[in-house]
């Protein structure tokens, strides 16, 4: 638990999720759960010659799966399970359970009350799921959500590099034919996986359409790549947000950069720290973008698989930093704003992030 006098402010602050994937939230007990019911052959713990895959004592339960998570030496090692978890989200029902579990938890332990959520499309399709089963799916659970908590939800897809170029652009495509956006059932497009030996030229096409379309356009930059990956990023794909970014610190001409346009970082810095990116928390560029003026939000990423859930995430960012009110009061609004949301949305959110500093100043603390 966070030791900060400021705990108590932290645990009631209203917070977003702008940077957090819908697969990254699946729990081993879940995965367990969702295998079991669709009949989903899981790696086995030991040699078997019924099995297709090599043995993974990590699989042995969930418990032993849990821990695996806990020692990833890479994106790449993550990613490994990662993908592999998606074969059993088969059914909308699946989908509806994952984005339920994940919201109401999120909504009662960190007050989470805005969630701009991340998909990967072609991890499904690929796989034989069509992508109006995670949209129905997502979409049952968030009106549920809404009806409990007053929590606000959307969907992106968040296309893969570790696919072709066309194979995204044909994606794309796909879900503007469909009416998915047309319809409000997503909200943007994102771009997530390696970024090595893979610049942000290459997906161009990609970016142009979505403009085209007047999609919102996000992109993850800077977690792998150079500062420089992140400007070009931006100036390509004409970036409202940035995933990651965290390299952009490296380059002062790229700080400044980022805050001349008043693009929104979508930080992570738990999962930094999980995936090696940084030997702590402390060595992360909080403190420096927040002394520049880099708007940028806090997010969890792959809770399920980093332990970083968003309430987690804040407390870490305190007993690093040692932030003062007035800073997460920064964080907070500059979230509110840099989200995907109606101006109306805008107003509710900003005016519950008022109250709660309100009441904070009024008890003097």
């Amino acid at each position: 638990m966070c030791k900060s006098p400021l705990h108590p402010l932290l645990t009631a602050l209203p917070k977003y999720e702008h940077h957090v994937h819908l697969e990254g939230t699946l729990s081993p007990s879940l995965l367990f759960t969702l295998a079991a019911k669709n009949n989903i052959s899981l790696p086995p713990s030991s040699p078997s010659p019924s099995s297709p895959d090599p043995p993974d004592p990590a699989f042995l339960s969930p418990a032993t799966l849990s821990a695996r998570y806990t020692s990833f030496s890479s994106l790449s090692d993550f990613l490994h399970y990662y993908y592999l978890a998606f074969r059993v989200l088969l059914t909308p029902a699946d989908f509806e359970s994952l984005t339920y579990s994940y919201l109401s938890h999120a909504a009662r332990s960190a007050n989470l009350r805005h969630a701009e959520v991340f998909f990967d499309p072609q991890g499904h399709t690929s796989r034989g799921v069509p992508i109006s089963h995670v949209v129905d799916g997502f979409l049952a659970a968030a009106a549920r959500i809404k009806a409990e908590f007053g929590l606000t939800a959307t969907l992106t897809p968040c296309l893969l590099r570790d696919f072709s170029v066309e194979d995204g652009l044909s994606c794309l495509k796909e879900m503007i034919s469909s009416g998915f956006y047309r319809d409000g059932k997503l909200i943007g497009l994102g771009l997530c996986g390696t970024e090595i030996s893979k610049p942000p030229a290459m997906w161009k096409p990609i970016f142009d359409l979505a403009k085209h379309h007047g999609i919102h356009r996000t992109a993850h930059a800077g977690e792998e790549g150079p500062a420089a990956y992140v400007r070009a990023a931006v100036e390509e794909f004409g970036l409202e947000r940035v995933d990651h970014g965290v390299r952009a610190a490296e380059e002062e001409e790229v700080v400044g950069f980022l805050v001349e346009r008043g693009v929104m970082l979508t930080m992570c810095p738990v999962s930094n720290v999980a995936l090696k990116g940084f030997a702590s928390l402390g060595e992360t560029p909080v403190r420096r973008f927040l002394d520049r003026g880099v708007r940028f939000s806090l997010n969890s990423d792959d809770p399920a698989y980093f332990g970083g859930y968003l309430q987690d995430v804040y407390c870490a960012v305190e007993e690093a930093f040692g932030l003062s009110a007035g800073e997460w009061e920064t964080i907070a609004r500059n979230a509110v704003e840099g989200s995907w949301c109606s101006q109306e949305r805008k107003a509710e959110l900003l005016d519950e992030v008022e109250k709660v500093l309100r009441g904070w100043t009024e008890k003097g603390e």
